[in-house]
């Protein structure tokens, strides 16, 4: 259909089924607004006290998104207006952000070997109501809305590469075989 020139480090998208499309620029600590017909850039928000914004999840009902922030906290945002309406914090490293419609639960998935688990309370109120213990690495994230499972994965690592300058902060290298997925039910 077309491209569409972001800026900076587009991470995640959502869609609000009303033809809207709204991505994440980490680099930048903003969220983009777009029509999905037009590709026209509607609007550019800043997302402070976010920063380096990288999961998205979305709440077509409130017009609200959670965005997982690098900063260790998930921001609440109304989505018509590119607003910050809460934020709660969070583990290190996320990665992932869903929200359970059914249930009223945003989650947010850390590198740290954690999930953040929060209730949106009302449209503007945001609450943690558990940390669940996962294992490190497990960033990458899932929820199956029918049955409100959270899937996640991960592996086990080795040391990382040592530091350069062009990669000061190397990953560690996965190990063979070692392959998890982590399912969390109710």
């Amino acid at each position: 259909m077309g491209t569409i020139p972001l800026g900076g480090k587009p991470e995640f998208p959502q869609a609000d089924g009303d033809g809207h499309i709204y991505v994440n620029i980490e680099d930048k600590g903003q969220l983009v607004a777009f029509d999905s017909k037009t590709l026209k850039v509607l609007h550019t928000w800043p997302l402070a006290p976010c920063k380096e914004p990288s999961g998205l999840a979305i709440d077509v009902e409130h017009k609200r998104l959670f965005a997982g922030c690098h900063n260790e906290m998930m921001a609440m945002v109304d989505y018509s207006n590119g607003k910050v309406v809460a934020t709660v914090p969070i583990g290190k490293g996320v990665d992932a952000n869903r929200f359970d419609p059914a249930t009223g639960l945003a989650f947010a998935s850390c590198g740290d070997g954690t999930i953040t688990v929060a209730h949106e309370d009302s449209p503007d109120k945001l609450t943690v109501v558990q940390t669940i213990t996962t294992q490190r690495g497990a960033r990458t994230m899932a929820l199956d809305t029918k049955n409100h499972n959270v899937y996640t994965v991960t592996a086990d690592f080795g040391p990382p590469p040592p530091a350069t300058p062009k990669n000061p902060h190397p990953w560690p290298k996965v190990i063979s075989k070692t392959f998890t997925l982590l399912i969390f039910a109710q």
